[in-house]
């Protein structure tokens, strides 16, 4: 049985940023286009942010643009397979309803839990049951 090297703070750091350059910036550069720099600008590009955060890694094998990048991927923790529909629900839905909750602490406390803990785990990943690891 292969044993998954988990992905740390700055290379999963480094991966949102890289999604953030191809792919956000670009979207909301397009949404201000199309909508004429009206107030529905933020709607459409977090709404087009938000699907390709959900739906990416569950079409691609755990992957998004900058983790591909990165050489790192979400996997499910029981079996190591890529994660579905309900995972990254749980993953992107959830955690985000509990960030904003706790008013950004929880994000605090996930950059720290990636940081110090052995697994590399953060909050998010508890919830849905998932890991970042290492190609």
């Amino acid at each position: 049985m292969k044993v998954n090297e988990p992905a740390g703070f700055w290379i999963r750091f480094g991966a949102i940023i890289l999604d953030a350059l191809i792919i956000a910036v670009p979207l909301t550069i397009i949404s201000v286009l199309f909508t004429g720099g009206l107030a529905i600008d933020k709607y459409v590009s977090n709404t087009l942010s938000f699907l390709y955060s959900l739906l990416t890694p569950i079409l691609w094998n755990g992957y998004t643009i900058g983790k591909r990048i990165c050489g790192i991927r979400i996997a499910r923790v029981d079996d190591g397979t890529p994660p579905g529909l309900g995972t990254m629900l749980l993953r992107n839905v959830v955690a985000g309803i509990l960030y904003a909750v706790t008013l950004g602490i929880a994000i605090i406390a996930s950059a720290i839990m990636i940081g110090v803990r052995e697994d590399k785990r953060s909050l998010h990943d508890f919830i849905a049951g998932t890991e970042v690891i290492r190609d």
